[in-house]
């Protein structure tokens, strides 16, 4: 009878634990996935490469993209961009792939026109990100 009785009285606070403990797995998981994305690189420390790159990106991208968030503007932040591991669209922010989404657009991006040097600053600025 004892041992019926202290079943019967642990049994209700484990029912309402059991779901608060499950919730709180869940949150934990969810926010393991919500890392810090990592610092950009000081302008400070910028090759002229990369200085010349921010020129071209405040001509050419910055009217759609922010460049130090991942907050959209017209277009997708950019804060991190060659860092993870794929781009608002899935695939790996390679050169070879922002070179041709850059050039060619995509979606609602239109195509932009650069020459070659421009768009290797504007690569070596996007990797400072």
């Amino acid at each position: 009878m004892r041992t019926r009785l202290f079943l019967s009285q642990t049994a209700a606070p484990l029912a309402v634990l059991t779901p608060a403990l499950a919730l709180a797995a869940v949150l934990a998981a969810a926010l393991a996935g919500c890392r810090a994305l990592p610092a950009s690189k000081p302008e400070a420390l910028w090759t002229m490469e990369e200085s010349r790159g921010a020129i071209v990106f405040q001509q050419k991208c910055a009217k759609c993209h922010h460049p130090t968030t991942r907050r959209p503007l017209n277009g997708p932040g950019l804060q991190a961009l060659t860092k993870v591991k794929s781009m608002p669209s899935g695939v790996p922010p390679t050169d070879e792939r922002l070179t041709q989404v850059i050039l060619r657009g995509r979606n609602m991006m239109p195509a932009t026109q650069i020459t070659d040097e421009q768009m290797s600053d504007l690569l070596a600025y996007l990797r400072t990100l």
